[in-house]
């Protein structure tokens, strides 16, 4: 493919990732706005503990071959036939065994019997979802990820809809578990009905044993990441209640939607391109400085006014039922910050096929995130009339730490197979680190000025942003210049041809 092209299609490929995510994470929070209002901390926490035990059945539906179908160069029909029957056929067994394993899941959560039913329905969910792995990936393998968007925002309208119609008829938790049928019911039709792609009766053990090189180092990885993402709900629902555990929940949840969507942008944007010059070092580690610089860039300056913004923005949207949760997410985007960069880092390693390597990498996060967990565990269940969150605070703080030092190896690790050296990756960085301290330090001087949620918000969104941009324009931003003669040029485009037309 030649380079001006690729370029262009890498372009379109993250206009595209950006306006899905944006538009998705828009109309996931105008629903999760009116079901917080709604529904109570202990809804989501009857909900939290469910999703604790999905998040491990969509792994293993999964195995790592859809990142391994987009990291190879060339999939063939066979390829692409053979992992969707794979999935598939996952799927089914893993909601069986976890249909009768609903009471034992009950079980861990204080013996709250209403889990048994939301979990066998909720767990559909997979299967769903599994039925339109494949078709996204032959998407993404082609950097054509319109429809893949589409289908995000039709799910997310209709799921919405039905979401918020049962939370006000009064379903309680039910709400969201029919929320989340609707949205990966509505996601896979819209890809089968735009695909064009049907999967053959075929099913070649040589092409799914291809894949298990990389696949299935990304499987342990994902186990890995995947145990650490859920841990933390399974042992404050288990050791604090579900009360405690609906305040983690929302917390999560709405990090979640900032974190996993900045990486996610950053995988489906980046891994195509970078595996194109896997057997280039030179281009490839030109490749990862500017990826550095783009996603400092867009992370520091977002990540870190959204933690400023946090408190008025929870008291615009809920009022002041879910303040315990102020604090916990403010904690959840700090180690976001490491998780997401760390998740860049990976990408790389990735892309040049050492999944192994990326084992190891994963290995010693969990390691000191286990930890970390192991020190503040005793503290877990400590709280007080006037501050619930007290004990999940403390493991809060333990993960912050154990995340940024496995940046730091992460870091070392990547400079290295990456043949960009330690320095030049920090230097990436770290001027773009500054410059967002400095805006959201002129936007906190300026908040402290007002008392209404909505002028706060205001305010500081201006000035942070003002001050950011400005001190990157002063300091000639080469990342800002082409992101800004890119919207501009597509802006100026777009005129002509309506004035043609």
């Amino acid at each position: 493919m030649p380079e001006p092209d690729l370029k262009l299609r890498t372009a379109r490929t993250l206009k595209w990732n950006v306006i899905d995510k944006i538009s998705s994470q828009v109309l996931y929070a105008v629903t999760g706005i009116v079901l917080a209002r709604v529904l109570t901390p202990e809804d989501f926490g009857l909900v939290g503990a469910v999703l604790v035990f999905q998040a491990f059945a969509s792994l293993f539906v999964d195995s790592g071959f859809s990142a391994a179908l987009i990291q190879r160069k060339s999939p063939t029909e066979t390829d692409y036939t053979t992992v969707f029957w794979f999935n598939m056929g996952m799927a089914a067994v893993l909601y069986a065994i976890l249909w009768l394993c609903a009471p034992f899941i009950a079980d861990l959560f204080q013996g709250d019997m209403r889990i048994v039913p939301l979990a066998r329905v909720m767990f559909l969910t997979f299967i769903l979802n599994a039925s339109a792995i494949v078709q996204t990936n032959r998407l993404m393998k082609r950097m054509d990820v319109r429809m893949v968007a589409v289908s995000n925002v039709i799910g997310l309208v209709v799921s919405g809809l039905v979401g918020i119609w049962l939370a006000l008829a009064g379903a309680g938790a039910w709400a969201i578990v029919w929320q989340s049928i609707a949205l990966a019911a509505v996601k896979s039709a819209v890809l089968w009905a735009t695909g064009h792609w049907w999967p053959a009766m075929l099913f070649s053990w040589p092409a799914l044993k291809s894949f298990f090189r990389v696949g299935s180092g990304i499987m342990v990885s994902s186990f890995l990441n995947v145990v650490f993402q859920n841990i933390y709900s399974f042992f404050v629902g288990n050791r604090v209640g579900l009360v405690g555990l609906g305040y983690y929940t929302q917390a999560d949840k709405w990090s979640k939607m900032g974190i996993s969507s900045f990486s996610q942008i950053l995988t489906s944007s980046f891994l195509p391109v970078l595996s194109q010059f896997q057997d280039d070092r030179l281009r490839f580690a030109n490749a990862m400085g500017k990826m550095n610089r783009f996603t400092a860039y867009l992370l520091f300056p977002s990540f870190g006014l959204l933690m400023l913004m946090t408190e008025p923005l929870f008291h615009l949207l809920f009022g002041s039922k879910w303040d315990a949760s102020v604090i916990l997410f403010q904690l959840l985007m700090l180690r976001g910050v490491f998780t997401v960069l760390t998740s860049l880092y990976n990408n790389y390693i990735l892309s040049l096929g050492k999944a192994a390597l990326m084992v190891y990498t994963e290995v010693l996060r969990d390691g000191l995130a286990l930890a970390a967990i192991a020190v503040t565990l005793p503290y877990i269940a400590l709280s007080y009339p006037h501050d619930l969150t007290y004990g999940i605070r403390i493991l809060l703080y333990g993960q912050v730490i154990a995340s940024a030092v496995t940046w730091g190896v992460t870091l070392i690790v990547t400079a290295r197979v990456g043949e960009r050296n330690l320095w030049h990756s920090l230097s990436d960085l770290l001027p773009y680190a500054i410059e967002a301290a400095a805006a959201v330090a002129a936007a906190w001087f300026a908040g402290r000025l007002l008392s209404e949620p909505l002028a706060i918000l205001a305010v500081e969104s201006i000035v942070g942003l003002a001050v950011y941009m400005g001190l990157n324009t002063l300091l000639g931003s080469q990342i800002q210049n082409e992101a800004m003669q890119y919207l501009l040029g597509r802006f100026i485009r777009q005129r002509k041809a309506g004035k043609n037309t």
